[in-house]
């Protein structure tokens, strides 16, 4: 039998604690990149600009004579969308409009109603002014990324888009640059890494503070958004991307053996897992992935995730696979079953979850319209999908009326005194027609 991966059953009275040494994934920071990345940040807020082209010049190595000269014009993001092929620019088009129709139909609006005493209250939904968006440069190439991050925000109405994406070597993306012209990213700044980001926290000359970041990066970019939250806002911390497939054993086992390789080769910390109650079909599988991992252009990469991280798991029934996805959380979840509907009331925690046999996780990644930027390592128990509610922000609107006041003036008057608050009654007291001062001789609500 195989050692590629490992075999689990529920049955087992150790299953719990076998699955949770699978899903353990060390989260700990290494302090010598921490100090690395405080030093940075603390360098790009003292010196702006000429730190920036320092480090660019250390780790890209290539120096431009300024930041200015690495933003790039509309007309040249408009360059590498006309040098791509017909079909290419034809799949990011049919992409990009399939992520906008979706996040169309995110966007929260703004309510309020009124209460029998003429008090209003309701809810103000304003867009962020100005993001920022991190994007690997390099040897990756991630235009789904650009899509997936920069057309949500736009949906939502951020002002002003700024990307950044280092230039190793001073190279550029093409496909990149075209996925940023086609989302409407607003400025394209080719500087990368821990000081790209303490540049959008904090601003410099030239490149302006945001609001928000998004976008994923590396262990120095992953650290720096930790960092710099608070000064602004960041999507998630993203961990190793993660697959779990739900099979009744009818879907062909090649099929789902490629599923599982889809995340496992994006590093050696993914995990792919398959649960089914057919054992036969487990074998399936199994056998599957022997055979075709040795074809695999990823093959080490794949051959590492599967052995360390995934599993096959044998579970009862359907019902007890629901438990297990619940407590795994899974960053992805196919449900490749006969009935995915009737499954799908039983899933509670799953960042997405694509439905039926013919619903390859892939699909997901780039073009079926949800984001694929999704939370990872469990937190899918209580984070949600990148939207475009993530670029708009909530106001909370009071407009109390006279009478209206008079009510809520006297309860939370006391309210503030039972927590030892006096200059909170007293504020609320002052509005009140019984507290022997005199009234605004108005009749209007406020």
């Amino acid at each position: 039998m195989s050692k590629t991966i490992r075999k689990l059953d529920t049955a087992d009275t150790d299953f719990d604690s076998q699955l949770q040494d699978l899903l353990a994934w060390d989260e700990s920071d290494d302090l010598s990149i921490h100090q690395q990345v405080a030093d940075i940040i603390a360098e790009v807020r003292s010196h702006g600009d000429a730190a920036l082209l320092d480090y660019t010049q250390r780790f890209d190595h290539f120096k431009p004579a300024s930041v200015a000269d690495v933003e790039l014009s509309p007309q040249q993001l408009q360059s590498a969308f006309n040098q791509l092929s017909g079909e290419v620019s034809g799949a990011l088009k049919i992409a990009a409009e399939r992520i906008r129709d979706y996040a169309e139909k995110q966007k929260l609006e703004s309510w309020q109603y009124e209460q029998p005493d003429g008090t209003v209250l309701g809810q103000k939904i304003t867009p962020l002014q100005r993001v920022g968006l991190y994007v690997p440069g390099g040897l990756a190439a991630y235009p789904s990324s650009v899509l997936m991050n920069a057309i949500p925000a736009k949906v939502a109405g951020v002002s002003e888009l700024i990307m950044v994406v280092p230039s190793p070597n001073g190279q550029r993306n093409d496909l990149v640059l075209a996925a940023a012209h086609l989302a409407g990213v607003d400025r394209v700044f080719t500087i990368g890494g821990a000081q790209a980001v303490a540049a959008l926290a904090y601003g410099t000359e030239t490149i302006p503070r945001v609001n928000k970041i998004v976008g994923p990066g590396n262990i120095y970019v992953a650290t720096a958004k930790k960092m710099v939250f608070g000064q602004v806002g960041i999507d998630m911390i993203a961990g190793p991307s993660e697959i779990l497939v739900v099979c009744d054993g009818k879907t062909p086992a090649d099929w789902i053996a490629k599923d599982l390789f889809s995340q496992a080769e994006h590093d050696e910390n993914a995990q792919a897992i398959l649960l089914s109650p057919d054992a036969e079909f487990l074998n399936a599988v199994e056998w599957q992935i022997d055979v075709l991992l040795p074809q695999m252009q990823r093959a080490d990469v794949i051959r590492a995730s599967v052995k360390n991280r995934g599993a096959l798991i044998k579970v009862r029934d359907l019902d007890e696979a629901a438990a297990v996805v619940n407590q795994v959380a899974p960053e992805h979840l196919e449900l490749s079953i006969a009935n995915p509907d009737a499954l799908l009331e039983k899933i509670d925690n799953a960042g997405a979850i694509f439905m039926g046999r013919y619903t390859a996780e892939a699909l997901g990644d780039y073009c079926a319209g949800p984001n694929h930027v999704l939370p990872t390592s469990g937190t899918a128990r209580f984070s949600s999908p990148l939207g475009v509610y993530d670029f708009q922000k909530r106001s909370s609107l009071i407009n109390c009326s006279r009478q209206g006041s008079q009510t809520l003036g006297k309860v939370a008057s006391i309210l503030a005194r039972g927590e030892g608050l006096i200059a909170h009654a007293q504020s609320a007291e002052a509005r009140l027609e019984d507290h022997g001062e005199s009234q605004p001789a108005c009749n209007e609500k406020n």
